[in-house]
């Protein structure tokens, strides 16, 4: 078994950050020693940051199926360049969608000996697919996920109040938190007019959608019992409808994604379909809003919702929004726009690695092995720099297709290495020669 050290002035640790030495054998944290100790075998990275590796619960990796969008090796060694060690993968939009065990098995075998980090697996919750949800228990997904609106593709149509009915109290007796997408077509206050504006399409998609799904939702969490997570939260209003639920002590997490802390209605161009999402980037005010929440704990972590298509799907010839394809390309630079933002709003190292790290490997299941630097845990780990900026390129991207809307931004933080259970899968540059990802499956949270 290989043993060796990692020394850092700044290592991120659950109880603030501070020069130490990691102490690595085979593919656990061994120890954490004082700075001036460490085994024979023993490399010192200076004051570069090392932190616990990201978790990033919020994937489509799209394979089988629709690996022309994306698939498993790119999503993955994209994820390790951006210091992401630990992926879980969405049920649509493969193809089949993972609503039933045998689903879930061809996903499974597709995903073998071509992850670079370690992948766990949402299932999904459909009309009339009750009975599929304990076999999907069974074979070992996290959770499962429903939409309360078009999904955007017609093999995963939209749960009703009455389909949610039927599948929480299943889940709930399985240990395994529902996923929503939480909008309510209650049809837009007025009809887009034209389809190049952005004003057009995020009037398509009002914040109202997102409250009344989530007082739906919550009100379901109390009378099943069954956990409630709200995937991608975009809307401000709904912050209150969530504090009182956590207040009252219900069983409900709250994610957001970068682009909705890092990116705002004003600047969206007219006809710039890589910004198109659902729920939709909003303004000014209810980007700060969102930040709020999330340094009051209201909004439990950040995920990406890595979402990405085709270049024709994004229409932006046509530049289309009523016609392209939703989602945001950006798995490999959660941690660089967090940061980025963060950073200006007097975060600290912690705490943007309780978001990105440690919160979301509890809620999937994954806490004691995974998202902190801790003795007995996975040496999952990211060396990086935060006070180096640098431009976003397409070059430097590992996702199949390089859309994003945060092409030619400056960001901070720099991911100069990424180790995946001790073994180094990205050096700054290259990734390791093998996939060396295994496929999580069960919740196992530690007690």
């Amino acid at each position: 078994m290989k043993t060796f050290g990692l020394r850092s002035e700044r290592v991120v640790l659950p109880e603030g950050v501070r020069p130490a030495t990691l102490v690595i054998e085979g593919e656990l944290i061994a120890d954490i020693l004082d700075y001036a100790a460490g085994p024979e075998d023993l490399r010192d990275v200076g004051d570069r940051v090392l932190g616990p590796g990201l978790v990033d619960c919020h994937v489509h990796m799209n394979e089988p199926g629709r690996t022309h969008w994306e698939g498993f090796e790119t999503a993955t060694r994209a994820a390790a360049a951006g210091g992401v060690t630990t992926l879980v993968d969405m049920p649509l939009n493969s193809i089949p969608v993972t609503t039933t065990r045998a689903a879930f098995e061809e996903k499974l075998s597709a995903s073998r000996e071509q992850c670079f980090v370690d992948v766990g697996f949402w299932g999904g919750v459909i009309p009339h697919n009750q009975l599929d949800l304990p076999k999907l228990a069974e074979a070992g997904v996290l959770g499962c996920k429903a939409f309360l609106v078009h999904s955007g593709i017609d093999e995963f149509p939209n749960a009703t109040e009455a389909d949610l009915r039927l599948a929480m109290p299943i889940l709930r007796a399985h240990g395994l938190p529902l996923l929503a997408h939480a909008e309510l077509d209650l049809g837009a206050p007025s009809p887009a007019t034209n389809p190049q504006a952005y004003a057009s399409y995020l009037a398509s998609r009002p914040r109202e959608w997102e409250d009344a799904a989530i007082r739906l939702l919550v009100k379901l969490s109390r009378e099943t019992g069954c956990a409630v997570h709200i995937v991608h939260l975009s809307s401000h209003t709904a912050v209150p409808i969530l504090r009182r639920a956590k207040e009252e002590g219900l069983p409900i997490t709250v994610e957001t994604c970068p682009h909705y802390l890092c990116l705002e209605a004003e600047g969206i161009p007219n006809g710039a379909t890589h910004f198109k999402c659902a729920p939709p980037i909003r303004d000014h005010e209810n980007r700060e809003a969102l930040w709020s929440a999330l340094f009051e704990g209201v909004i439990d972590f950040i995920i990406t919702d890595h979402s990405p298509c085709t270049p024709e799907l994004k229409l932006r010839e046509r530049g289309d929004f009523a016609e392209a394809w939703g989602g945001i390309a950006s798995l490999q630079l959660g941690l660089s726009t967090v940061w980025t933002e963060a950073r200006r709003r007097g975060a600290d190292l912690p705490r943007l690695f309780r978001w990105l790290s440690e919160k979301p490997a509890l809620f999937a299941g994954m806490a004691g092995k995974k998202g902190r630097i801790a003795r007995g845990y996975d040496a999952d780990l990211v060396l990086w720099d935060p006070d180096i900026a640098s431009r976003v390129e397409a070059e430097r991207l590992f996702f199949k297709h390089k859309i994003s809307p945060y092409l030619g931004q400056d960001l901070f933080g720099r991911v100069e290495q990424t180790w995946l259970r001790g073994a180094s899968v990205y050096d700054g540059t290259r990734h390791s020669e093998r996939a060396l990802g295994q496929a999580l499956l069960h919740r196992r949270n530690a007690a």
